[in-house]
């Protein structure tokens, strides 16, 4: 059970539903917490969380709930919590959902939850276990300007950056755009540095002219595959995962599932959700950071 607020951070404070304590979630909803907010959880484990006070079902932590905040695996899942949650919402309370899923997903659970009278907003985030834990997250946000201002306060304290993209479905557009990005340039940095290897290139000349020059990207010069190369980053860990490669599947899936449905050609995003689905499910790239790609290239031919 949660620690008992004072009378001055009660009058301060929103009352908040926090469905899906997780490695994110869990986090998130401590830090709400502690600023003073009155935050009420739920999860289909047995966890903890310091100054979140347990629910015995998702509906019972939304039912006097100002917000209610998902942090959940998958659209089906949303889906499926969403019917629990909106009717036991207020009228004119926010559906928060800070899951990562598909636009249809988050699109449908926002019509329903605007059908009920509530304010809904899609707000995936970006920044891993650490920023959730740091309260250094940003998040990408789909829904009204009202829904939006609403939840501001929040995103303020669970991170460092909110932008608002726009109507329903827009934050994760931007996220899974994002990442398809993301995807598609670990992946040419990765074949950058094994073709350097081939041609005898040092790896530490290469970093300092790609990192300066035109090819310079988030992928080289902020988290740089190779070890000893660049600032610290998992492949100086052994390529423990900060954004581990199952989890960059599924946002490159994420983005082809949207690229079909909205009639868009996307040959890299394709062909980098082969090779990740591949280094995944056939490699053994399942565990490891995504940026373990490099030592992948590194111990391949041109054929094989």
């Amino acid at each position: 059970m949660g620690e008992k607020l004072t009378f001055e951070q009660e009058e301060r404070g929103m009352k908040i539903g926090f469905i899906g304590l997780g490695n994110m979630g869990a986090p998130m909803a401590a830090n709400l917490a502690a600023a003073g907010h009155t935050v009420v959880g739920f999860d289909t484990m047995d966890v903890s969380v310091e100054g979140v006070t347990r629910a015995a079902t998702a509906a019972e932590a939304a039912a006097v709930a100002d917000v209610v905040i998902t942090m959940l695996p998958n659209g089906d899942i949303l889906r499926s919590v969403a019917s629990e949650v909106i009717p036991a919402m207020k009228s004119g309370a926010a559906l928060l959902d800070c899951s990562t899923v598909d636009v249809e997903s988050a699109r449908a659970v926002a019509a329903e939850a605007e059908a009920a009278g509530l304010l809904p907003l899609d707000a995936p985030v970006s920044g891993g276990i650490g920023g959730a834990s740091a309260g250094t997250l940003t998040f990408m946000v789909g829904g009204s300007e009202k829904a939006y201002a609403t939840a501001l306060p929040l995103f303020d304290i669970m991170g460092q950056k909110s932008v608002h993209c726009g109507a329903s479905g827009n934050g994760q557009a931007a996220k899974i755009c994002n990442n398809m990005i993301l995807g598609v340039t670990m992946i040419a940095t990765c074949e950058a540095f094994a073709l350097a290897d081939k041609l005898g290139l040092d790896r530490q000349a290469m970093f300092d002219v790609v990192s300066t020059s035109s090819g310079y990207s988030w992928s080289m010069n902020a988290y740089c595959p190779a070890p000893g190369v660049g600032p610290q980053s998992p492949a100086d860990n052994n390529y423990t995962p900060g954004f581990a490669a199952e989890l960059m599947l599924k946002d490159l899936r994420l983005s082809q599932q949207a690229a079909e449905a909205s009639d868009a050609d996307t040959p890299l995003g394709q062909s980098a959700t082969e090779l990740y689905a591949r280094f995944v499910e056939a490699e053994d790239g399942r565990g490891r950071d995504f940026s373990a790609m490099l030592p992948r290239f590194e111990a391949r031919k041109r054929n094989g």
